[in-house]
């Protein structure tokens, strides 16, 4: 029995180039969304960072937002993708190791639940790539 493997390192199709676009508007729309509304209320972002005990919440809050909103709006558009999932994908774990932790909140072991969800879509796009109906995939 031989095995083809002229499909391992086959392109993507046409679908499945499609679903990881897809993929990837859903997975960068939180990320955008909350990235835009942390730079556009940094002060109460900053306050709510400040009564979790991180040190320079104003600072904080800027890097936060920026880091959400390029690092999504990368994703979504297919620029140096595989960068911004591992980004993302670590910038996540580290946001749930901070304020997603209290187990005995019911709201908080969900964030807990979505992000590791998030994780492991960053970590699938860093693996396949942003698919050709992207930036990177019109670079080659």
């Amino acid at each position: 029995m031989s095995i083809n493997t002229s499909t391992v390192a086959a392109p993507a199709s046409s679908n499945a180039s499609v679903a990881i676009l897809v993929g990837r508007v859903l997975l960068s729309a939180l990320f955008v969304l909350s990235g835009f509304a942390k730079l556009t209320a940094i002060s109460g972002t900053a306050g709510w960072f400040e009564s979790i005990g991180l040190p320079l919440p104003t600072l904080t809050a800027v890097v936060v937002g920026l880091v959400e909103f390029l690092g999504g709006l990368a994703i979504l558009v297919g620029f140096k993708t595989r960068i911004a999932a591992i980004l993302l994908a670590v910038f996540t774990l580290g946001a749930t190791a901070i304020a997603h932790l209290d187990f005995a909140d019911q709201m908080q072991v969900l964030m807990l639940q979505k992000n590791l969800g998030l994780v492991g879509g960053f970590l699938l796009l860093a693996a396949v790539g942003a698919g050709s109906i992207s930036i990177d995939g019109r670079r080659g």
